[in-house]
This record gives structure tokens, C-alpha cells and sequence, in this order.
């Protein structure tokens, strides 16, 4: 597709404004994050997902800081259009301090364009201090991976009412706090809409249906070459044959169109 102007927050705020979906996937290198740029990929997240796909782990718990700026180094290469957002690993924020710390490394070192950090509550004094030294912050609300351990598993969250008003009430104060984006994993619809229509910042939802500003997946998930089963609200858009090229275009296709998720990528 031809070039256009470079991605910015502004741009994916008016996004969101207009009613246009954003479309989002993981890239973990240059060649990839080639395929994604042209196919008209808004943002590319070089996720610590790459624990998983990348490195053979079960959990994104062992991706260090080292990891993920040489991915996100290497992610840069391939990109020039796209946002590149990417991820604090485990315990790369445990205070504010080292949170501004890693936030920089991942600027500076990573070509990191946005960082996206897990957790609420004592984060929004990160979320806080990170927006007010001009770091982009997209904030992860929902199933948070690097919590896989203390939550007990993969599971959907906020379907008690009591859970479901507490990230409502989360989601407006990162906002306050000055996060650029939210991103919702593994939510009912219902939740996530209700936290779409609620905050001004763009909302990107993986397992979050349909309402969401916009939508990511992991590469490898709609490639079929997830290690393991798939998660559900995942798509292998090559079962329709063709190349990664072609399978990368169709979801941005169908992102843009509201055509996914689906019914059946979606939690109640």
C-alpha cells in the first residue's frame, strides 16, 4: 500500500474520534515488522509475548529488559509507518524510579516509539510520572500475563460486578493520570464497551470484542503457528490460504470492516 504520513497518538486519538478502527499486531522482528507496515498496521506491539512464541516459555514472565530491546531494536529496523509500541517485562517497573529508568532504555536504546505497562492502582503514580516526562504510556487492564501466577491462570476478568466497576473506575484514572491508550485483554464485551464509550484515549482490546476502538493480536496466532492452543478470540486468518502477506491484509480488512472478532471470539 502506499506511504503516508508516520502514525502518531494524535492520529490514533482521531481514530477514535471518527469511528475508525485501529488495527494492531505483534512483531518481534524486522522482516515481520516489514509485512505488518505495508499491509497499514496502525501499531505494532513488540510484545513480551515473545517469551512465549519467541523463547519456548509457558509465561512472558522470563522476558527481560535486555529482550525486549533487542527485539524492539530489531522490530524498528522493518517499521516505517507504524507506531512502535512496547512492552515493560516483568518487574521492569516495580517503582516509579525504575520505571522511568526502563521506560527510557526502551526509548533510547529500543526505538521504542511508546511503552505499554501492566497493572493499575500504585501505577498510576508511574502512569502519572512517565506522562508528566513526556514518555507515551498505554496502560493493560483485564488479564494481565505477568500476573498469571498470583491470578491463578488465563482467565477472563471483571465479570463480578464489584471487578467490573473497579476497572471502570481504573481505566478513567489512568486516563486522568495521563496514559495515551488503554489496552483491555480477556473482558466481557459488555465491560469493554462500556470502558470504550467512558474515556477519550483510544482502547485497544485483545478478547475485549468488537466495540473497542481498535483490536490486536498476536502474530503468530493468526499465522497458526501458535505453539499450544490457540486462545479463542484469536483468528488463524491463513485457513483461507494464501500468503502471510495476504493473511496479515485481511485482518487489518477485517479489524477496519468490524467483521472481527466475532460472536465467537467473544467473552460474555
Amino acid at each position: 500500500m502506499p506511504m503516508t504520513a508516520p502514525i502518531s497518538l494524535s492520529r490514533l486519538r482521531e481514530m477514535k474520534q471518527q469511528g475508525e478502527k485501529i488495527a494492531c499486531l505483534t512483531a518481534y522482528d524486522a522482516s515481520f515488522a516489514r509485512v505488518l507496515d505495508e499491509a497499514g498496521v496502525e501499531v505494532i506491539l513488540v510484545g513480551d509475548s515473545l517469551g512465549m512464541v519467541i523463547q519456548g516459555h509457558t509465561t512472558t514472565v522470563p522476558v527481560t529488559m535486555d529482550d525486549m530491546i533487542y527485539h524492539s531494536r530489531a522490530a524498528g529496523q522493518g517499521n516505517r509507518r507504524a507506531l512502535l509500541m512496547v512492552d515493560m517485562p516483568f518487574m521492569a517497573c516495580p517503582t516509579v524510579e525504575w520505571a522511568l529508568v526502563n521506560a527510557t532504555r526502551l526509548m533510547q536504546a529500543g526505538g521504542a516509539q511508546a511503552v505499554k505497562l501492566e497493572g493499575s492502582g500504585v501505577q498510576l503514580e508511574i502512569v502519572t510520572e512517565l506522562a508528566r516526562r513526556s514518555i507515551p504510556v498505554c496502560a493493560h487492564l483485564g488479564l494481565q500475563p505477568q500476573s498469571v501466577h498470583k491470578i491463578g491462570g488465563y482467565r477472563v476478568q471483571g465479570r463480578e460486578s464489584a471487578a467490573a466497576k473497579g476497572m471502570l473506575d481504573n481505566a478513567m484514572q489512568l486516563e486522568k493520570a495521563g496514559a495515551d491508550a488503554l489496552l483491555l485483554e480477556c473482558v466481557p464485551e459488555s465491560l469493554a464497551t462500556e470502558i470504550t464509550e467512558s474515556v477519550t484515549i483510544p482502547v485497544i482490546g485483545i478478547g475485549a470484542g468488537p466495540r473497542c476502538d481498535g483490536q490486536v493480536l498476536v502474530l503468530h496466532d493468526i499465522l497458526g503457528v501458535t505453539p499450544g492452543k490457540a486462545p479463542r478470540f484469536s483468528k488463524n486468518f491463513m485457513n483461507e490460504g494464501g500468503s502471510i502477506q495476504a493473511a496479515v491484509a485481511r485482518y487489518v480488512a477485517e479489524v477496519k470492516a468490524g467483521t472481527f472478532p466475532a460472536q465467537q471470539h467473544v467473552f460474555e
